[in-house]
């Protein structure tokens, strides 16, 4: 982890992040924010967008400075994760207001683009709503700018299977991989198969190795922050108020729905969409077309790429 950098933000926070590409104010500069599970290793050795970001790729770091911050607690550089006392502490807001705050510390004054997916997203409409003027290109990748009901019921089963499992963390995951995928993915995944008497199916096999997996990520606080963290997104702002910033501000909003994500849905996306499309020209809407569900967006590169290209070339 050499590449590793820290930020005192308050006495409670201090935030881990990491640099690729060009040297900071010597080229545009695109800060990418993480989903749950990911961290600040976006690109190079065990870098989780790869596909994405990298020498050559859409995102050339031959042209540009990438910043990614690991959002606090997260326990990926464990020795530096934040142990809050009440993991209810923390919202997207407050962690909005921490990268901000990281980003003046380092003299960025201004960001050619913000992408995040998933909660990364969600996160990135936060700075977006605080500071909309400070962003040139918004792209929000399978998330939404508000926390939906339907979002806001899932984060509270998965709570509860946090506070009340006797094997928690595994337990939990392995609810929240049927909320990443699709009954027609693992179909497609595991349909040839064949279930063997008095063993598992190989999709049970699937969702155990996911659940002992990120025992290996996450600690338990670690986990109740970031699943809370989903539930907390514009909750102080309305419809109206939200669609008014989009309206009035001068950002280019790239918005990408995947057509089968059942986690930030579909159809939730395209009614904020259909809100302000007829007030707001440099909003744009597409689709990521995939069996897999909301993980498409770490699976389906190809179709991910064609729709940045235009932006980052």
């Amino acid at each position: 982890m050499e590449n590793i950098h820290q930020i005192k933000i308050t006495d409670l926070v201090t935030l881990t992040y990491q640099t690729f590409g060009k040297p900071l104010h010597s080229a545009p500069v695109i800060l990418i924010n993480h989903a749950l599970t990911g961290n600040s290793r976006v690109s190079g050795q065990d870098g989780w967008w790869n596909n994405l970001v990298g020498y050559n790729q859409t995102i050339d770091l031959d042209y540009y400075t990438v910043i990614a911050f690991d959002v606090p607690g997260n326990g990926y550089n464990e020795q530096q994760s934040q142990d809050f006392q009440d993991y209810k502490y923390i919202t997207t807001q407050k962690v909005a207001q921490y990268f901000w705050q990281a980003l003046q510390k380092l003299e960025v004054k201004k960001l050619f683009a913000l992408i995040g997916a998933s909660l990364g997203g969600c996160i990135a409409w936060e700075m977006f709503f605080q500071h909309p003027q400070k962003i040139k290109h918004l792209i929000p990748i399978a998330t939404s700018y508000k926390s939906s009901n339907w979002l806001i019921a899932n984060v509270l089963v998965q709570d509860s299977i946090l506070n009340n499992s006797t094997n928690p963390i595994h337990d939990a995951r392995m609810h929240a991989m049927l909320l990443y995928r699709t009954p027609e993915s693992l179909e497609g995944k595991f349909k040839n198969n064949q279930q063997i008497p008095q063993q598992n199916n190989k999709v049970e096999d699937w969702l155990k190795y996911h659940g002992q997996a990120l025992q290996h990520r996450f600690s338990l606080s670690s986990y109740k922050i970031m699943n809370h963290l989903l539930k907390t997104t514009a909750l102080d702002k309305t419809e109206a108020q939200i669609q008014q910033l989009i309206i009035n501000c001068s950002t280019n909003i790239h918005s990408i729905a995947i057509n089968t994500d059942y986690m930030f849905t579909y159809q939730e996306q395209c009614k904020a969409y259909d809100a302000v499309k007829n007030k707001k020209a440099n909003y744009h809407f597409s689709q990521i077309q995939s069996i897999h569900g909301h993980d498409a967006f770490l699976i389906e590169y190809q179709q991910l790429n064609q729709l940045l290209t235009n932006i980052f070339k």
